[in-house]
């Protein structure tokens, strides 16, 4: 099958875009895996990446588009894929649905105030690296798992959250409209255990 998954940041869209690869033994592959897999081996689209990612510029749509390309003619992608960053503009898309059109793209939804509560909450173990919400810490400071000081990533406050959320739907609103008009959106409740949410993905693509 061949997926394109949507989802704002801390919709846990990860995590649910490896077990649903597991389940129909499809590729995750997701935009920065993309261009370090190409980067590294020195594809013709790579080396063009390269220059623009070492100068620290932006990878143009044409470089992003041919180096989709390539991936998804990969033997791995012979029953689907699961792209997961991409597309990220109409533009994309249109590009896509020429390269191999997706069947089903996938919308993990989840309400702005909810993933403010899940990103402005999550702590990260200096040690260990596990992570973890304040609402299920006894001592928001202390790792429960090792003893390891915990912290709060710069990303996740709300000034920058808030920033990502309005960046992500000004991006994502235009192809929300563009995959409803192709009949191809399904949009799921992220707002859910993860199990639950994996189910709902699942029943929603008829699996």
């Amino acid at each position: 099958m061949k997926l394109v998954f949507l989802g704002p940041p801390g919709a846990g869209k990860g995590t649910q875009a490896a077990r649903i690869c597991e389940k129909l033994e499809i590729p995750h592959i997701s935009t920065g895996d993309m261009l370090r897999s190409a980067i590294a081996k020195g594809t013709p689209t790579g080396l063009k990446a390269k220059s623009y990612v070492e100068s620290g510029g932006l990878v143009p749509d044409e470089v992003l588009i041919e180096m989709v390309r390539e991936r998804l003619h990969e033997a791995d992608c012979t029953n689907g894929y699961l792209l997961d960053g991409f597309p990220r503009t109409v533009h994309q898309a249109e590009a896509l649905n020429e390269i191999s059109a997706p069947e089903r793209v996938v919308n993990v939804y989840v309400a702005d105030e909810k993933l403010l509560d899940r990103l402005t909450g999550r702590r990260v173990c200096r040690s260990c690296a596990n992570t973890f919400h304040i609402s299920a810490l006894e001592n928001d400071k202390v790792c429960p798992d090792c003893g390891g000081e915990l912290y709060q990533r710069k990303d996740d406050s709300p000034e920058t959250i808030t920033n990502r959320l309005n960046v992500y739907h000004s991006q994502t609103a235009p192809l929300i409209d563009f995959y409803t008009a192709l009949n191809t959106l399904v949009t799921v409740d992220g707002d859910q255990t993860p199990d639950r949410v994996t189910s709902a993905i699942l029943t929603a693509l008829g699996c």
